[in-house]
């Protein structure tokens, strides 16, 4: 379901996969063959969420924010599944785990890896190319070529899916 929120619709590519049963409200902007999956939440009534290219947002997740204090989530990024993500930054190629949640001002790095259930609490910065998790998420090592292979593999993966969707969807097959 895609919703304005006052006078404000959401911006998304036409190559954009947006679940049917997702919800994207508000200042949202979601760029080209990015993903909303199944019981998702992008809520842009408070300040505005910015979704880059190719990002999966995974099912049951929730995107929010604080007042004058926006989302942005940027290019090739994967969101696990039931992850929260309020007010933060995520930069390219990161991968944040399943059930994890990222607060107002903290930053994930570009290519860094957020483990499974992680908390990153608010302001706190993860270092680009690295491994952090736990609660509160701490900075265990540094990622290594497996394990930037294992991210693109879960990336592509993920927009090879959305496209599919995209297109089933789109011959009104659902």
């Amino acid at each position: 379901m895609i919703h304005h929120y006052k006078e404000i619709e959401p911006t998304i590519h036409k190559t954009a996969f947006i679940a049917k049963d997702a919800v994207v409200v508000g200042d949202v902007t979601i760029d080209e063959q990015s993903s909303i999956w199944f019981k998702t939440v992008v809520r842009g009534d408070v300040a505005p969420t910015k979704i880059g290219k190719r990002v999966s947002i995974q099912d049951l997740s929730m995107l929010h924010q604080s007042p004058n204090n926006p989302l942005i989530v940027e290019d090739d990024v994967t969101v696990g599944h039931q992850v929260t993500l309020h007010s933060a930054t995520i930069r390219k190629n990161a991968l944040i785990g399943m059930g994890s949640i990222i607060l107002d001002g903290a930053e994930i790095g570009e290519s860094a890896f957020i483990g499974a259930g992680s908390l990153v609490p608010q302001g706190k910065k993860i270092p680009p190319r690295t491994l952090a998790l736990g609660r509160p998420a701490k900075v265990v090592r540094e990622l290594t070529d497996d394990d930037y292979q294992e991210m693109e593999r879960v990336r592509k993966s993920y927009v090879e899916k959305g496209q599919y969707y995209k297109q089933y969807t789109n011959l009104g097959m659902e």
